[in-house]
């Protein structure tokens, strides 16, 4: 099986979670990853194994002079070059895009931020749960009067951060076959929020007003899109949106009478609610499942964490790896891309600090003695 990035080569500068979740799925997908990070932040490890995965790793002490004329000579048959210090940081060591675009005029540059590469918030530092504010999904996601529930993922880092990383480097990777130019990618996560607005940002075109905070159509304000607690304390989600969904739960139910107020508001809307809350209290969350299962319900399973990795459909699509028989390391978590003649694997166990480093710089033409130099000066 060729691997679809099989030969592209990526240098990952960036730390922390949006870019090693980028270049984790560029590796997944064939890409060589090399992680550069430097030697001072060492106690703060590699990262979550799952993303150091089909990597390597070497350190660079950026603030050592020479440790630019190493990062040059890894550039120079690199495709990708990935980093998310904040904005200027990278412009005061001379390793900015304007600063490789004529030496490396093919190189892809991309950039990850919390904020973008300017705008008044450019130098904020943050973390997900900031960008989450920005954008507006924290408010959303809260109930009443209660306050904003933090998310249990990193959904800018990850979604709004490294996915749509991943997607720009792509598009410009394609963008370079027919020019042979690359390109600077400035991915900003608040951005990236903003972009997965699509329903609430419709809900204030039409309306006027801000969505209301777990009160709409996809937040709960309906039966027929809704959480319920069981008779054994857990819960079963129901997504009958389209109206033949909710025709068939409400004959599940035996309640017909519901069929055509499926929307309904004022004291209707309260009096299915009610009667829905009451009838899921009567079975179990697995003896529900089971029922309406076959009834062609938009129905699920709230597993708890556990469960989800025991889960027989999760299991059999693959979304966990254990360490074969002898092996040991981590379990991980599985590449989610299904494609034809290619299934993403584990080619290299997750790199550990700085264990490719000797490696590396003999490949880039380093003699024994030039790694013992760079090390003596604390370049790596």
């Amino acid at each position: 099986m060729r691997a679809p990035l099989e030969g592209l080569k990526v240098i990952d500068m960036s730390r922390l979670f949006p870019g090693p979740f980028c270049s984790m799925f560029l590796a997944d997908l064939g890409a060589e990853v090399l992680r550069v990070e430097s030697s001072r932040f060492r106690a703060e490890g590699t990262g979550m194994p799952t993303v150091m995965r089909n990597k390597r790793h070497m350190t660079l002490n950026l603030d050592k002079p020479s440790a630019r004329d190493v990062l040059f000579r890894l550039l120079e048959d690199a495709d990708v070059f990935l980093e998310g210090f904040r904005p200027g940081v990278l412009r005061r060591l001379e390793i900015h895009y304007e600063a490789l675009r004529g030496r490396f005029p093919s190189l892809i540059y991309c950039s990850i931020t919390g904020y973008g590469q300017d705008g008044p918030y450019r130098n904020l530092v943050g973390h997900d749960i900031n960008y989450l504010g920005f954008g507006g999904v924290l408010r959303l996601n809260t109930r009443g009067g209660e306050p904003p529930l933090i998310p249990p993922i990193q959904i800018a880092d990850q979604a709004a951060g490294g996915l749509i990383a991943a997607v720009a480097i792509l598009a410009a990777l394609y963008d370079r076959e027919r020019t042979g130019t690359g390109r600077f990618i400035d991915i900003s996560m608040t951005d990236g929020i903003v972009s997965l607005l699509p329903f609430p940002f419709t809900v204030h075109q039409t309306t006027g007003k801000d969505p209301r905070p777990s009160d709409e159509l996809l937040t709960g304000r309906y039966a027929c899109y809704q959480v319920y607690e069981t008779r054994d304390g857990r819960y079963i989600s129901i997504g009958a949106l389209e109206h033949r969904f909710w025709k068939n739960l409400c004959e599940a139910l035996d309640c017909p009478q519901y069929v055509e107020d499926q929307y309904a508001e004022g004291p209707r809307r309260e009096e299915i609610l009610d009667f829905f809350r009451r009838t899921f209290r009567e079975k179990t969350r697995d003896e529900w499942f089971e029922l309406l299962k076959e009834r062609d319900v938009c129905i699920g399973k709230v597993l708890e964490f556990h469960e989800v990795l025991q889960d027989l459909h999760l299991r059999k699509r693959g979304l966990f790896i254990e360490p074969q028989a002898g092996e040991t390391g981590h379990s991980m978590l599985a590449n989610p891309i299904k494609m034809s003649d290619f299934t993403p694997t584990i080619r290299r166990p997750p790199a550990q600090w700085g264990e490719h480093t000797e490696e590396i710089l003999r490949e880039a033409g380093y003699s024994k003695e030039d790694i013992e130099a760079l090390r003596s000066e604390g370049v790596i």
